[in-house]
């Protein structure tokens, strides 16, 4: 009978063990991506403007047909929601994160706007394709 208590005891001081290390290694991995994460109270706002506008910009790109698979990730509807919001974060954003940081995105909005109008089965009159009530006419 000894036997087998010590049995149930050496099992149970192994889950013990086991679970402990797991605690162990689990709080480390907190403390990791504690340290690795920004709280976004750190966070310049410029930083997430310009961050905001990438993703706009990236995602905008590949509904226009700038990407690897454009046969099948082509969608101008999207696109055209994607690229006026970009233009109306742009142009609402540019006074506040200086002209050096606005001019690139604005480069890159026009060539969006641009490839969307080659896109178009039917072009959009000038001065009405996705964006062009916020920035003007682009051709």
């Amino acid at each position: 009978m000894d036997t087998i208590r010590d049995s149930d005891d050496d099992l149970e001081a192994g889950r013990l063990a086991q679970d402990a290390e797991r605690q162990a290694r689990w709080e480390a991995q907190e403390r990791a991506a504690s340290a690795a994460t920004r709280d976004i109270a750190d966070v310049p706002a410029v930083e997430v403007i310009t961050t905001a506008s990438v993703h706009l910009m990236s995602a905008a790109a590949v509904k226009v047909g700038l990407a690897d698979d454009p046969a099948n990730q082509t969608d101008l509807d999207e696109a055209r929601k994607l690229i006026n919001a970009l233009a109306g974060l742009i142009t609402a954003g540019a006074p506040e994160i200086s002209d050096m940081h606005a001019r690139s995105l604005r480069d890159g909005l026009r060539s969006l706007q641009l490839a969307f109008r080659e896109a178009s089965v039917i072009p959009d009159p000038i001065g009405k394709g996705p964006g062009e009530k916020w920035t003007g006419p682009v051709n």
